[in-house]
């Protein structure tokens, strides 16, 4: 059984945890107390040098960061990626996209607003951040406007990649209802068999 190292308020970590329920492939979570610094301990710097998660093992296999966990989930299922070369390579297009634009804004933001103790929060870094992040969200906007979903003519591992941070509901200045297009498609993929809130598809570090 794949066994997937994450915790409930890791967006990245929703990712591959939900690529692999929608895969329907077999897993269990390993829950990662990364608010007491469990990332930042030996024993697991020694399952991944970056001292993040999620880190998925599949046997002797150890895989990290999220991208690269869903492409494997994918490949091994044949499941989420696309159809042909050209979708395929549309899926990584979003996927790339999700990482610089969309997570990797989202991400950050999330956490100043919400778990970094107050007299260290930013507001002009935060100000900032929420700008790129609506700027952001409305290229997938207007993307979704035209097409059901992101990548193809069927959920792929690109739009899980790009609503991985978007089902949370602490206030990290996202609000679905200004984007209907958004909202129409958050609401296809939380209709997917088996698909899960973060928070009850992970074990929670807080709350």
């Amino acid at each position: 059984m794949m066994k997937l190292h994450c915790f409930g308020e890791s967006g990245n970590a929703y990712k591959a945890a939900l690529t692999l329920t929608l895969a329907d492939a077999t897993w269990e979570p390993v829950f990662v107390d990364f608010f007491k610094g469990a990332t930042r301990a030996p024993e697991f710097r020694a399952l991944n040098v970056m001292g993040e998660v999620p880190v998925l093992e599949d046997g002797e296999l150890i895989l990290s960061q999220s991208g690269v966990i869903q492409d494997y989930i994918s490949s091994k299922t044949g499941k989420l990626g696309g159809k042909s070369a050209a979708e395929r390579r549309d899926v990584l297009r979003w996927m790339f996209f999700d990482n610089h634009k969309v997570s990797g804004v989202a991400g950050p933001l999330r956490f100043n607003m919400n778990f970094l103790p107050e007299d260290k929060r930013n507001a002009d870094v935060n100000a900032f951040m929420a700008m790129r992040l609506a700027s952001a969200l409305k290229i997938m906007e207007t993307q979704l406007a035209e097409q059901a979903w992101l990548a193809a003519d069927d959920i792929t591992i690109a739009d899980i990649a790009c609503a991985g941070y978007l089902f949370y509901t602490e206030d990290f200045t996202f609000d679905r209802t200004n984007y209907p297009n958004i909202d129409r498609w958050l609401t296809a993929i939380a209709d997917q068999p088996g698909w899960k809130h973060p928070y009850d598809l992970m074990p929670r570090a807080l709350g």
